[in-house]
């Protein structure tokens, strides 16, 4: 399993506190957008205040090497109010947020520094310096958004919003919500680390802090329970972040024959499906030979993906034979699974496969990002590969389901699975 974070890296000042139950009043989640409205009203108003304390904020900081107190605590009030907003709209937490912006009000929270000195190079560069982390929030995490307009409606606005991920998951969380009076908590991880990275993304551009966003979801949940392991993990040396500046460079076209295979290959797998759903459908567990069969394409299938959005960076081989690429996956053997759920199977697995592309969008941005950091440093970013890690896995968890290799429902949760004696009660229950 990968897990770990290295052990020089300090906390993100930019902290995310999330203390939700998941309980949802299913009204309040009916009404949720009508009710946002007197919010998405003064949040509008707010940010054209905050456009003005940004530019003065940012002169300021520019001639004395730190942001004034004041604009400091308004422009931190700010962060912190949309962070609330966010988790409310998200169906992260469900209590109606306050307007000020107050700290330990909310059950999705967030702790920011107070003012400090601030690089003056830092300071001057921001918005350009910021733009990958503005890329990432918008595709995955949600983030600020920097709009210029030219002409007679000439102004520059920034605002909090959410990116596939958010969105996707709070889409689905309102059906969930609905149905059981409770978010599921995979989905609400994800919108919670959409929310965190947010805030650290308004933060890092309105100079509260000068700490780059941390894209780890790992960090940023560290403080949330971790779900069960699901029997599809990803394994291998979370530490190894080398890549060869040549093979990042030619990644796309050393690609290319694993890509056309792939093709080949899922023709074969889709009519092993096919029967592999027939036979569990009567004998109530999958045949050993197609469960072989079909485990070495998902595992090829990660093995591909891993090397082609460069979250591994060995070539990989063609059979998708376990324990022999850096970025591994476990699978589970055959086992009995419900002929309901079997016979349902494709009908079931539509949610997760709306995660998986709003997750798909994440993991090419990281690609395109990793790549530039890569052919720089010569090693992959430690945030970035996690992200990847995470639209990995679950595609795997994703494929397998839909495979009929295990019928345990893919998690959500950008976090890995923890062992049964490291979860709560609550939890367990």
């Amino acid at each position: 399993m990968l897990s770990g974070m290295e052990a020089h890296r300090d906390p993100h000042p930019v902290r995310l506190l999330v203390r939700d139950d998941l309980h949802r009043r299913r009204l309040t989640v009916f009404f949720r957008l009508v009710l946002a409205i007197p919010h998405i009203l003064w949040v509008l108003l707010w940010t054209f205040l905050v456009v003005f304390a940004a530019v003065a904020t940012y002169l300021a900081a520019l001639v004395r090497g730190r942001p004034p107190a004041p604009l400091h605590v308004f422009l931190s009030a700010y962060v912190r109010y949309l962070t609330h907003l966010n988790a409310y709209l998200w169906l992260v937490a469900d209590p109606y947020p306050g307007f000020s912006g107050a700290g330990d009000e909310y059950p999705v929270d967030v702790e920011l520094p107070g003012p400090a000195a601030q690089s003056r190079w830092a300071i001057l560069f921001r918005l350009p310096l910021a733009i990958p982390s503005l890329l990432l929030a918008t595709a995955l995490g949600g983030g600020g958004q920097v709009r210029f307009f030219t002409g007679s409606t000439s102004r520059t606005t920034f605002s909090g919003g959410g990116g596939a991920l958010a969105g996707t998951a709070a889409v689905l969380g309102w059906f969930a919500s609905l149905a059981r009076g409770a978010m599921p908590k995979g989905l609400r991880d994800a919108g919670a680390y959409s929310v965190g990275y947010t805030a650290q993304v308004l933060a890092y551009l309105l100079l509260v802090t000068d700490r780059y966003p941390d894209s780890d979801p790992t960090a940023m949940l560290e403080e949330v329970e971790r779900p069960p392991v699901h029997p599809v993990h990803l394994v291998g040396d979370a530490h190894d972040l080398r890549r060869s500046r040549v093979t990042v460079l030619l990644r796309l076209p050393l690609s290319l024959p694993h890509l056309v295979w792939l093709a080949l290959w899922s023709v074969v797998a889709v009519l092993a499906s096919i029967a592999n759903w027939l036979v569990t459908l009567v004998r109530g567990r999958p045949a050993e030979p197609l469960h072989r069969f079909l485990s070495r394409f998902v595992r090829y299938q990660l093995h591909v993906s891993a090397f082609l959005y460069l979250a591994a960076n060995s070539f990989p081989g063609f059979a998708g034979v376990e324990g022999v690429y850096p970025l591994d996956l476990a699978l589970p053997g055959p086992e009995r699974q419900s002929r309901p759920r079997t016979g349902f199977r494709l009908l079931l697995a539509v949610p997760a496969l709306i995660v998986s592309g709003a997750l798909g969008w994440g993991l090419f941005v990281t690609a395109v990002l990793t790549w530039f950091v890569a052919l720089a440093r010569g090693r992959a970013p430690w945030g970035l590969r996690n992200v990847a890690g995470y639209a990995l896995r679950y595609s795997a968890q994703t494929s397998a389901y839909v495979l009929l290799l295990t019928d345990a429902y893919p998690h959500a949760s950008p976090l890995e699975g923890a062992e049964p004696s490291q979860l709560s009660f609550d939890e367990l229950e």
